[in-house]
């Protein structure tokens, strides 16, 4: 083929020249990345951690993966400077040829770690540093860097460098006795530092390295100069119930480890993220992908230890999101679902103590209630017998407190006790403490003209147990009409006037110096309606209550006389705003017992009637929940 003629399609050489020409072509487009400007790079990783605490904190593992046993963290002032030292006893700065610290190799080969060839060469267990710049993170402290270490020749150097200088300077340090490890000062602190006490580092130590300490057995101390107190770094202990055989969370990259606690829900309450000992993230469900139960449940505490994550090398406070990542994600699901019904678990466990308690200071309420309203009208279960028991007064028909009660006795409501028995000896708390109030039973009645109606008063200590020693009653009308027989016993009787109206009762109880006083109220008619006088007494005492869910249905509660239970639809709206709050809860419980037991002890009686009953009783029992410190 002649120079200036057009290569012939045919031409096998011409073909073969095509290739050869493109490849020249892409190889040429080809090359490695460069740095174009060094100093600008160092200043970028420098300023990348913005947490100050957290570059201490990479200081103290520098010292913890030079097998250091004893660390001393010193914040103070000299020469008009704050400052921070860091020493340790351990291995020190590895020696150049000639024995001394190899300070030039640390100053020189920024991002070029010593430690990441050791973890590559399968001898670097348990070290944590990898990218070599955990040393640059002073700028976030102060504005220069003294770093000491002794050589092989027993005599001490340093190396110093300052924020914002590219330069560096090692020279010999003059002391009589060089110490073994390594110490790193930086001073003067930047402004904001100076604030920080020895005490929050001391805590932020214990959760950030907790692990680290833990299985390195070394001893961290902060001594705080300025403030003249010194801490240990105690690993944080967890709070809570430690939880066993739990699901294994497995990877190809290796295995993640789990430390977790069940405690009571609180917005404390969270779990880290690990690596390797040292904390990573504070709270697991704030990273993306855990953002759900059980992590955000705020029941667990403890950590997670992933020690195959990939972090980012700027802040060592973040996760690439890799494949190792998404492999984490997809074998803790097991663990999570696991997590998840101990959860659940403890919530219907709370929820019953909940209810438990509820209907205790229900029944509290209520009886307290009862007490101060008109036997006649209001003693459904026997409450007014029971109360002559305790106070040691005759129960009608003349029967004496230690006759027997039958079989089985009754508690306040109804609730089954052993039998009354004047022989067992009571327990030290059994006893009651000094006079603390008095009340009369009942506060509130209402008696017919020339009728005589019985009023007891009911002496308490400060834990409302009733109070039997040392008391002197005197009792007066001190309003209206009527005259009272024994006025200096427990229980009067007193003697309605002719003319209806309304007297104020009052009693004053003296034990020792201690003087209280109630008050009840009486209402004198010329008559009583039958359906009013009625006394309905159910001998199963006051009835319990249990949940059914019903959304979207209008009723909010029903009675089931068979089980003597007040079903209770927490399906209701009603019942989903109340439970914003245990004392609103309670109320709205209290509320419900009110409309069921009125119904059931009044019937036959007219709605207006029915209604000022619902009020009355609502009135005493939610006064009595709220001073029973329910």
């Amino acid at each position: 083929m002649t120079s200036g003629s057009r290569p012939d399609p045919g031409d096998s050489s011409a073909r073969r020249s095509k290739p050869k020409a493109a490849a020249r072509g892409k190889v040429a487009n080809r090359g490695r990345l460069k740095i174009g400007d060094d100093w600008n790079a160092i200043r970028i990783i420098a300023l990348s951690q913005g947490n100050p605490l957290k570059a201490i904190a990479e200081l103290v593992e520098n010292s913890i993966d030079a097998h250091a046993q004893t660390i001393t963290i010193t914040r103070g002032r000299e020469h008009a400077e704050h400052y921070l030292s860091i020493r340790d006893d351990g291995d020190g700065v590895p020696r150049d040829e000639e024995g001394r610290p190899n300070f030039k190799y640390v100053a020189t080969h920024i991002g070029d770690s010593i430690k990441r060839r050791l973890k590559a060469e399968g001898s670097g267990d348990g070290v944590q540093g990898e990218f070599g710049i955990g040393l640059l993170s002073f700028w976030t402290v102060g504005e220069k860097l003294t770093m000491i270490s002794a050589g092989t020749d027993q005599r001490s150097y340093q190396m110093t460098m300052s924020k914002g200088d590219p330069g560096y300077a090692v020279s010999p340090r003059r002391v009589l006795f060089a110490e073994r490890g390594t110490e790193v000062r930086i001073s003067p602190l930047l402004e904001g530092i100076r604030t920080l006490s020895g005490e929050k580092l001391q805590w932020y130590l214990a959760s950030e390295l907790r692990d680290r300490i833990r299985n390195a057995k070394v001893r961290v101390t902060v001594i705080d100069k300025l403030a003249r107190k010194q801490y240990e770094v105690e690993p944080r202990a967890y709070a809570g119930r430690l939880l066993h055989q739990l699901p294994a969370v497995r990877t190809p990259f290796g295995d993640a480890y789990a430390e977790l606690y069940l405690a009571e829900p609180a917005d404390s309450c969270s779990v880290a993220l690990t690596r390797a000992g040292t904390r990573v993230i504070e709270d697991l469900a704030t990273v993306p992908g855990l953002e759900h139960a059980p992590w955000s449940s705020r029941y667990l505490q403890g950590l997670i230890d992933v020690p195959f994550l990939n972090l980012t090398p700027g802040t060592r406070s973040g996760i690439i999101h890799d494949e190792r990542y998404a492999a984490l994600l997809e074998a803790i699901q097991a663990l999570e679902g696991h997590l998840q019904e101990l959860i659940e678990a403890q919530k219907r466990a709370e929820e019953e103590h909940a209810s438990q308690q509820s209907l205790r200071a229900i029944q509290r309420a209520f009886r307290e209630a009862l007490l101060a309203l008109p036997p006649e009208e209001y003693d459904w279960f026997d409450i007014q017998a029971r109360a002559r028991s305790e106070s040691g007064l005759p129960r009608p028909g003349g029967e004496e407190v230690g006759s027997a009660v039958g079989e089985k006795g009754q508690g306040d409501l109804g609730v089954t006790e052993p039998a009354f028995n004047l022989g067992v000896q009571r327990h030290f708390f059994d006893y009651a403490g000094p006079l603390f109030s008095v009340v009369i039973s009942p506060a509130c009645s209402t008696t017919p003209v020339n009728e005589r109606r019985r009023f007891r008063a009911l002496p308490r200590d400060r834990s409302r147990r009733r109070v039997e020693a040392d008391l002197r009653f005197s009792w007066e009308i001190a309003e209206g009409g009527g005259t009272l027989a024994g006025t200096v016993d427990q229980e009067v009787e007193y003697l309605a006037p002719a003319t209806p109206g309304l007297a104020r009762l009052q009693v004053s109880v003296t034990q020792h110096d201690v003087t209280c006083s109630a008050e009840a109220l009486i209402t004198i008619t010329a008559s009583l309606e039958a359906s009013m006088t009625t006394v309905i007494v159910n001998a199963r005492g006051l009835p319990g209550y249990t949940f059914e869910r019903a959304a979207g249905e209008l009723w909010r509660c029903r009675f089931d006389a068979e089980r003597n239970l007040i079903i209770v639809n927490n399906g209701h709206r009603d019942f989903v705003f109340a439970t914003r709050n245990r004392a609103l809860q309670l109320r709205y419980l209290v509320r419900l017992y009110v409309k069921e037991l009125v119904l059931k002890n009044f019937t036959g009686v007219p709605a207006e009637q029915l209604l000022e009953r619902m009020i009355e009783l609502s009135l005493y029992a939610e006064e009595k929940l709220k001073t029973g410190g329910s």
